[in-house]
């Protein structure tokens, strides 16, 4: 049994509306499943304790689809608050009831370039170094998720709304943040067009 000062739980966020997109994103086809359940598949190999998902809009259609999986589906219902909202919502549910915990980890569900290697990387990473936040940093210097951060900050993440996620967070704490740089592009997915040159990018790569 491993010991309660290093477990940790895996925090999908799902919840958004996917506007751009005309149809939720994360039931978009990815592989021989989907988007979110491509993320949840990677989420469930890293060595983590418990895996949950944020969803909120599109909640009825896409529960049904993942309720398959060894996972804790929550449903956002202030949704439309933002990525924010997301987070503190997911953070409150861990301080109330998973208090063990001491870490929380957030992924997107729409980041399908991001390695189970990587992941597992920024783990090992913050459990030996004296760093409290692990964050992913990309070639335009922006700093965001994929994410770690300790159980300390478990309170002032359950506070957050709007759309800039964690940001003020890691803005305050930057003394006790680290970046890492990986080694995948990070596309977004934002719009049916993004995602129709990403297939064709990936088909001519013979990767997909």
């Amino acid at each position: 049994m491993q010991n309660h000062k290093n477990k940790m739980v895996t925090v999908i966020l799902a919840a958004g509306a996917s506007k751009r997109m005309g149809e939720p994103k994360q039931l978009l086809k990815w592989g021989d499943s989907t988007l979110l359940e491509e993320a949840i598949k990677k989420a469930l190999q890293l060595k983590i304790d418990e895996v949950i998902v944020v969803l909120g809009a599109n909640y009825d259609g896409i529960k049904p689809v993942i309720n398959k999986y060894p996972i804790t589906i929550l449903n956002n219902t202030d949704w439309e608050a933002g990525l924010g909202k997301s987070i503190a919502f997911a953070s409150e549910y861990i301080l109330t009831c998973k208090p063990m915990f001491n870490g929380v980890f957030f992924v997107l569900s729409d980041q399908p370039f991001v390695s189970v290697t990587y992941l597992n990387n920024m783990l090992d990473v913050f459990k030996t170094c004296k760093s409290k936040i692990i964050a992913t940093k990309y070639s335009t210097n922006k700093v965001g998720v994929p994410v770690v951060f300790d159980g300390v900050y478990l309170s002032d993440l359950a506070k957050l709304t709007g759309d800039n996620g964690a940001k003020s967070i890691l803005k305050i704490h930057q003394d006790m943040l680290k970046t890492l740089a990986p080694n995948f592009e990070n596309k977004d997915i934002d719009t049916k067009a993004d995602y129709n040159k990403l297939r064709q990018d990936i088909k001519k790569e013979k990767l997909y």
